[in-house]
């Protein structure tokens, strides 16, 4: 039985990763299961300087999920390659570094910064806002996804992947952008932007007032839009959003999604990744599927 994936010429011992920002850098879940067992290891957000963050409180339990505003804090990529990528290298799987950005300048240094690094991937979070565009999210404007992806590509040494947003009208736009400027793949969806209030401090439940929306909650629109996204692209798609258990991912791969990334789900069981890993195996055993490849986009 093969669990192996093809992620831009980049093969997968099994489609299961983490999601960024849910895992830090694998250290803290290296207590609970074994880094080598994952496809991959995607990192929180590396920006070019240390970021602080949002204040807070910056987050929250909702419904089906959680919100967060934590604001990418990450201490910056010195501090990513001297600390993080000595401990990422003694393991066995892929290692993809989510890079975070406030201009297209901000992402070419990180990239550049970790061309010589022994990264696999990475992945541009273009869910940032765009200081230089008045704080829009790169994201939401299929020009700025085209114009970030070409600009990066030309530093990038490794294969690019652009995570999108789902906060947009039309996903398949977006997505068709991130191909024209030269992506190897995409990763969707982020969270999708939400808000609690506390009724009885009548104040916001985040410091940032609003944040993103997390968890089982949101991964119907996220299955629908991966498999919106794999009828408009050709390149890869790494499908993510409410993933908790292995019925989740399959339905992910079926609904086009090459490999998947799992999230929330960290929080509230750190040894998911593992039981979702071996319940696509359980699957394929009860189906008798000999290549995982047969299950991508399986449903039209």
């Amino acid at each position: 039985m093969n669990t192996k994936v093809n992620l831009a010429g980049l093969t997968l011992k099994n489609p299961v990763m983490t999601a960024s920002g849910t895992f830090g850098s694998g250290a803290e879940y290296s207590e609970f299961i074994d880094l080598n067992r994952l496809g991959a290891v995607v990192t929180k957000g590396v920006a070019n300087v240390p970021w602080e963050g949002n204040p807070t409180p910056r987050i929250a339990e909702t419904y089906g999920g959680m919100l967060n505003a934590v604001g990418l804090q990450n201490p910056g990529v010195d501090v990513f390659i001297e600390r993080d990528m000595p401990f990422l290298t003694k393991f066995d799987t892929r290692i993809i570094v989510n890079v975070c950005g406030r201009t297209v300048e901000d992402y070419c240094e990180v990239v550049r910064r970790l061309a010589g690094q022994p990264v696999d991937m990475l992945e541009i979070n273009i869910s940032c806002p765009n200081v230089e565009e008045g704080g829009i999210a790169f994201g939401q404007d299929p020009k700025a996804v085209e114009a970030v992806t070409k600009e990066v590509k030309k530093y990038a040494k490794q294969p690019i992947i652009m995570k999108l947003s789902p906060n947009v009208t039309d996903i398949t736009e977006m997505a068709k952008a991130a191909e024209a400027g030269g992506a190897d793949a995409i990763s969707l969806i982020n969270t999708i932007t939400g808000m609690k209030i506390d009724i009885h401090r009548r104040a916001f439940s985040l410091a940032n007032k609003t944040g993103g929306l997390s968890g089982p909650a949101i991964h119907p629109v996220a299955v629908r839009m991966v498999y919106q996204t794999a009828q408009a692209v050709s390149i890869p798609i790494i499908g993510m959003g409410g993933i908790m258990t292995a019925e989740d991912a399959v339905e992910m791969i079926l609904a086009g999604a090459s490999a998947v990334a799992v999230g929330t789900a960290n929080f509230r069981n750190p040894t998911v990744t593992m039981e979702i890993v071996d319940g696509i195996r359980e699957y394929m055993e009860q189906y008798h599927v000999k290549n995982i490849s047969e299950l991508i986009g399986a449903v039209k």
